[in-house]
């Protein structure tokens, strides 16, 4: 789905119309949370949002594997695969699965570590320990709870912040906020938007933040300054993608929108091609969307971008007590 405009804004007409649905969907929501679920044998760090897409959740658990991986850890991605048709679980491997089978992200995640899809998040971990991870990365299932979790990290984009402030369908939480934040031991802001503070003075006292940002590719960025583009995303916020293309230097002669994770027909696609061809334009997508995209004679340039934080130091020693939370576990440290 395409997030409503309204939901980034202060209440107004259309969200106090969908206030009662909210109110419904918030309890029940609210009352899902449960306790915690299953211990596993090894660590679990869960990377997701509070509110619904386009804070950088899947860029960020790559930046804590890519920690854990230089504290001499093994990890492996856990994710239930949206958009794919495996309920799993499986273990991803990208020369036999494509999109339709286990989802874009799972795609994504599997180029930097063993993933495994599994809608039974339990099911799922059991795999990932059994090829070999010696801590499992969630990304997403923040508010599911059936896997316990080592350590809770929610991804803000200070950009939007969270919005109205509203549960779904009147606003983007997805949940009220007062039942998720025990979910969260850590939040992660991204970017230095206006809603920074927000977010700071809505959570509870003492809880850590992380800044981080999102940066793009600069190889594939050099080759984008001064170039004539047609801009396509099917992400969260398809704006933010925009965004980075012109502060690379790319000129957006035209810019198409789509719902995220949207399912490219084979007439969009034909659509995107001949408005390219007509006008001169390169065209150029999000990773997530390139991987979406059936191999043939239309192929977008693909602008990735990775999260960097602020503190790597910090991000580091967070990360490395997650890891020695329980009886048994030994200090990791760098060649550990």
């Amino acid at each position: 789905m395409r997030a409503p405009g309204f939901w980034w804004r202060p209440p107004g007409a259309a969200s106090t119309l969908l206030a009662p649905a909210a109110l419904l969907y918030g309890a029940i929501a609210a009352r899902r949370l449960g306790p915690p679920g299953l211990a596993v044998p090894v660590p679990v760090i869960c990377v997701g949002n509070v509110t619904v897409g386009g804070a950088g959740k899947t860029p960020t658990a790559v930046a804590v594997a890519t920690i854990l991986r230089g504290l001499g850890r093994r990890p492996a991605f856990l994710t239930r695969g949206h958009g794919g048709r495996l309920a799993g679980p499986v273990l991803v491997d990208p020369a036999l699965h494509a999109y339709p089978a286990v989802g874009d992200e799972a795609l994504l995640l599997a180029r930097h570590a063993p993933t495994v899809v599994s809608r039974d998040r339990p099911a799922g971990a059991a795999l990932a320990i059994a090829a070999g991870a010696d801590v499992v990365v969630m990304d997403d299932g923040l508010q599911n709870p059936s896997l316990s979790k080592d350590l809770g990290l929610a991804v803000f984009d200070s950009g939007v912040g969270l919005g109205n402030g509203l549960p779904l369908p009147a606003g983007p939480l997805r949940a009220p906020l007062a039942a998720q934040w025990p979910l969260v031991d850590a939040a992660i802001l991204v970017g230095d938007g206006p809603e920074a503070g927000a977010i700071l003075r809505a959570m509870p006292p003492g809880r850590p933040h992380l800044t981080a940002r999102l940066v793009p590719d600069p190889e594939v960025a050099a080759t984008l300054v001064g170039r004539r583009v047609l801009a396509f995303a099917g992400i969260g916020r398809p704006g933010k993608f925009f965004d980075t293309l012109r502060a690379v230097g790319a000129e957006i002669v035209a810019a198409r929108a789509f719902p995220d994770h949207h399912a490219f027909s084979a007439g969009e696609i034909a659509s995107l091609e001949r408005r390219a061809e007509r006008d001169g334009l390169l065209p150029v997508t999000t990773e997530k969307d390139r991987v979406r995209i059936a191999a043939g004679r239309f192929r977008p340039v693909a602008l990735p971008v990775r999260l960097l934080f602020d503190d790597p130091g910090a991000a580091t020693a967070l990360l490395a007590r997650a890891l020695v939370t329980r009886p048994g576990e030994a200090a990791a440290g760098p060649g550990a």
